[in-house]
């Protein structure tokens, strides 16, 4: 099936259109890396010939140690992505975390990013749509896919359709999560654009004691088989050394890494996106009576297209 599709100055998301990149480093670390991050995947994006979007957070408020880099702060860290946008004329995304970030973060990126422990913060998930911008939210990690079904209604309720949904794994005991690719189709049902998540899908949370871990080597073949199943995008984040980084090293790529894999999945997405437009899903629940947990309710009501 066809999604909904996004605009964000030239570039369009989802509606058919080709694979896109959310890409950059989980939070920025200073000025001067943050711009050679973006310059470098602005290069590596004009390369491949799929559309970027740079990501980059001015605050990581969930970090596992009281301790840990969270990041410059919301002031500092816009003019950093103020300076992306104008130098390297780059579509944004960053995440917010309070309501009364979501207006000043609005002046400056395209996106607002929920972050996947908020997802169901109503008061947050408001204030991004009524900004007006596109809003991503991170499906949690203790959610069914169908269950996002509310989250975009209450972002629909603000009149704001520029909604993109993100898969990033499913808790699975303690410190390990799984990927579901089921759950890709299942949220692209609601008929808006989905994203995989590769890099955060691959985390370990907590699984160093005072930080996350990660394991960075299953990243390309969880984004080759999310690509395989049809989503709109693609969410990597990478660095120029991710043994040094900050924030998530463990499961970030090397910026340097980056175009085979992208070259592969851009062919993937080629292969499949004609058929995976045209295909109907149909999924019965397990037993009479049961709801099936990976499509929303009322899954058969046509979404509304932009």
């Amino acid at each position: 099936m066809r999604t909904r599709e996004i605009q964000i100055g030239k570039l369009k998301f989802g509606g058919g259109n080709q694979l896109f990149l959310i890409c950059g480093p989980c939070v920025i670390e200073s000025p001067e890396l943050c711009l050679d991050a973006a310059r470098k995947l602005k290069q590596i994006a004009a390369t491949v010939k799929i559309p970027l979007v740079f990501k980059a957070s001015f605050d990581k408020a969930n970090r596992s140690s009281a301790t840990s880099y969270r990041g410059p702060g919301l002031k500092e860290g816009l003019k950093v992505l103020l300076a992306v946008r104008k130098e390297l004329g780059l579509a944004t995304l960053t995440d917010i975390h309070e309501p009364e970030q979501a207006e000043a973060a609005a002046e400056v990126v395209d996106i607002l990013q929920i972050p996947a422990m908020l997802c169901r913060q109503t008061d947050l998930v408001l204030a991004a749509a009524r900004t007006g911008k596109a809003v991503n939210v991170k499906k949690g990690q203790f959610m069914a896919p169908g269950d996002m079904r509310n989250v975009v209604d209450k972002i629909k309720s603000t009149d704001n359709e520029d909604i993109i949904l993100t898969e990033r794994g499913t808790s699975f005991g303690y410190h390990y999560l799984i990927n579901d690719m089921r759950a890709l189709p299942g949220m692209r049902r609601l008929g808006y654009p989905v994203v995989f998540d590769a890099t955060h899908s691959v985390q370990i949370p907590g699984g160093l004691g005072n930080r996350s871990g990660g394991d960075r080597g299953f990243v390309p073949p969880l984004a080759r088989a999310a690509v395989a199943a049809g989503v709109d995008g693609i969410f990597i984040e990478a660095h120029q050394d991710p043994d040094k980084a900050l924030s998530d090293g463990p499961n970030m790529l090397r910026i340097d890494d980056l175009p085979p894999l992208l070259e592969l999945l851009m062919r993937i997405n080629e292969q499949v996106k004609a058929y995976i437009e045209a295909e109907k899903i149909d999924v019965r629940p397990l037993r009479p009576g049961a709801q099936n947990t990976l499509l929303p309710q009322n899954a058969d009501d046509p979404p509304k297209k932009g």
